[in-house]
């Protein structure tokens, strides 16, 4: 069974007993956003983890009865998510990452996998709060991960095995594709599929706004624009093409398409996405650092 994960040894922490013959993971969320919210039904969706062995903690109480309606207990304390689950996933705001860890530090170990989806703090610094023996691994994942379509990047922490790994791996391939990278490469990872979402929205705007020009309809221009981006990334995911090939393939010698192509070169487009990447990249080192 692909989906079958195995849980992580447990420790006479307290941790309640597994349920004989339940394979599934208990997966706890400290911090249930917009992101917590995708991953749990994702997860629940395919099967990998169930919303009735799910543990979630927030102040917000519409967020709280939320996850309630879907079966997902409620914890009351962070102790209590950390001692029913086998994964906790910390999503709240990255300058709470560190004072949580350490409020956690007590209740976690080598039986509880950490995965951290808090832009720009480091393995180092969640270790550091976390305590010694602690598995955590760093994702950073993106927005489309909210309509099961995620383009991330995960590091393992010093006391990760390859089983937390393959863990933190499918888990997060039931809402799309996550890589493993050295910690070093995250910055990069940031100015690619991080922040870009918001290049590719730019884009389809832009293209959207080109078909008004040309006098379509918004609702039209706008609908064409974004499934022409959506199919040609289906295209270049599913047929394992470089983009010059299936770009070149759509170029007829002195048609529409070599000469729409003539002018973005002539704007310096593919420069200015080069850039943009990375800019991003350098603006996320300079934030971790910070």
């Amino acid at each position: 069974n692909p989906t079958r994960l195995r849980r992580f040894p447990s420790e006479p922490n307290g941790n309640e007993p597994r349920v004989p013959g339940n394979m599934g993971l208990r997966v706890g969320f400290v911090g249930a956003g917009q992101m917590a919210e995708a991953l749990c039904r994702g997860f629940d969706a395919a099967g990998v983890a169930k919303c009735v062995d799910m543990t979630i903690i927030d102040r917000n109480q519409p967020r709280r009865d939320l996850f309630a309606s879907w079966g997902c207990k409620i914890g009351a304390s962070n102790e209590e998510v950390v001692k029913n689950v086998d994964v906790v996933f910390i999503s709240v705001k990255p300058y709470a990452v560190a004072d949580l860890l350490r409020e956690m530090a007590p209740f976690l170990g080598p039986h509880v996998l950490v995965v951290s989806i808090a832009a720009g703090v480091t393995l180092a610094t969640m270790e550091d709060a976390a305590g010694a023996g602690v598995p955590i691994m760093r994702v950073m994942p993106n927005t489309p991960c909210l309509v099961g379509c995620l383009a991330g990047a995960m590091s393992k922490g010093t006391s990760c095995t390859p089983e937390h790994v393959d863990t933190t791996a499918r888990l997060l391939g039931a809402v799309g594709k996550c890589h493993e990278v050295p910690e070093s490469k995250m910055d990069a990872v940031t100015g690619v599929s991080g922040s870009g979402p918001a290049y590719v929205y730019q884009v389809i705007e832009a293209m959207a706004d080109g078909g008004v020009l040309a006098g379509l309809p918004r609702a039209v221009a706008q609908d064409l624009a974004a499934r022409t981006v959506m199919g040609a990334a289906k295209m270049v995911l599913e047929t394992g093409k470089h983009p010059g090939e299936l770009k070149d393939a759509v170029t007829s010698p002195g048609g529409t398409t070599i000469a729409a192509v003539h002018h973005l070169e002539k704007c310096g487009v593919r420069a200015a996405f080069q850039g943009a990447v990375k800019a991003a990249a350098d603006r996320a080192h300079e934030l971790s650092k910070s």
